[in-house]
């Protein structure tokens, strides 16, 4: 499990959050008693489930103690758990289970939504959304600069994120098993400030099972992957360099 860091994983908060607001926001209004927050890192989802559902119990499960740390003490109202979301279950059946940007560093994600979605409470939600910017400069770019280095070899067995399909796939395998639902797909352009703001953005998350491998030959590693995304990511004349970024949404209604 990778190791991560709350404060780097901070650096685009707001950026980072839009995705989660989008996806809330196709939640079907209901009543609300049992809530779960998958991945919920540093709790900044959390805080939103709890004010939109100030009567129900919020739950939610990390594996990062530093990020759940951050977590309790940002949402108080919550009951925030250590947990691998991939085996997880909520004590009861959930009215609402979330998990923005967590379920694809999951291996057969899709079985484990299906699973989600088959514990829930009648007309219960499932609400994912996940980054599908694999095939981006952004990922690709790790990939190669990871196996032209003196650390390939090192390298060559870190698990990064699980490949995410197109949003069509999660449909068809998820609402023949829901009363309602919909998937869909969104390119986010992120207006990114600073020196080398993708490298700085995808430190946050993506990068996080290679820079525990690499150890001392981590800035070796950065300075080339940084090379490869300036040429990708030209920065505007203002500075300001544009990151598209494309995340997936499913919402499913338990029968």
């Amino acid at each position: 499990m990778a190791t991560w860091d709350p404060a780097q994983y901070a650096r685009f908060a707001e950026a980072r959050l839009r995705p989660a607001i989008d996806l809330l926001a196709r939640v079907p209004a209901g009543e609300r008693r049992l809530v779960c927050d998958l991945g919920c890192g540093a709790g900044q989802v959390t805080r939103l489930l709890a004010e939109r559902h100030p009567g129900a119990e919020i739950i939610g499960v990390d594996s990062s103690a530093a990020m759940l740390e951050r977590a309790r003490a940002a949402v108080p109202a919550a009951r925030f758990l250590a947990a691998d979301i991939a085996v997880w279950s909520p004590p009861r059946a959930a009215d609402l289970i979330v998990a923005n940007a967590a379920l694809h560093w999951i291996e057969g994600h899709d079985a484990l939504m299906l699973r989600l979605l088959g514990g829930l409470a009648p007309r219960g939600v499932l609400a994912v959304q996940m980054p599908r910017n694999h095939a981006a400069p952004s990922h690709t770019a790790i990939a190669e600069t990871a196996a032209s280095g003196p650390w390939a070899a090192r390298l060559a067995g870190v698990r990064g994120t699980a490949p995410v399909a197109a949003a069509a796939a999660y449909a068809r395998r998820l609402l023949p098993h829901a009363a309602a639902g919909g998937a869909w797909e969104s390119e986010y352009v992120h207006v990114l400030a600073g020196p080398d703001p993708v490298m700085e953005w995808t430190k946050g998350a993506t990068l996080r099972p290679y820079l525990d491998a690499l150890g001392a030959d981590a800035p070796a590693f950065l300075a080339e992957y940084a090379a490869r995304l300036r040429r990708a990511y030209p920065p505007l004349a203002d500075g300001r360099t544009l990151f598209p970024f494309r995340r997936v949404f499913v919402v499913a209604v338990a029968r």
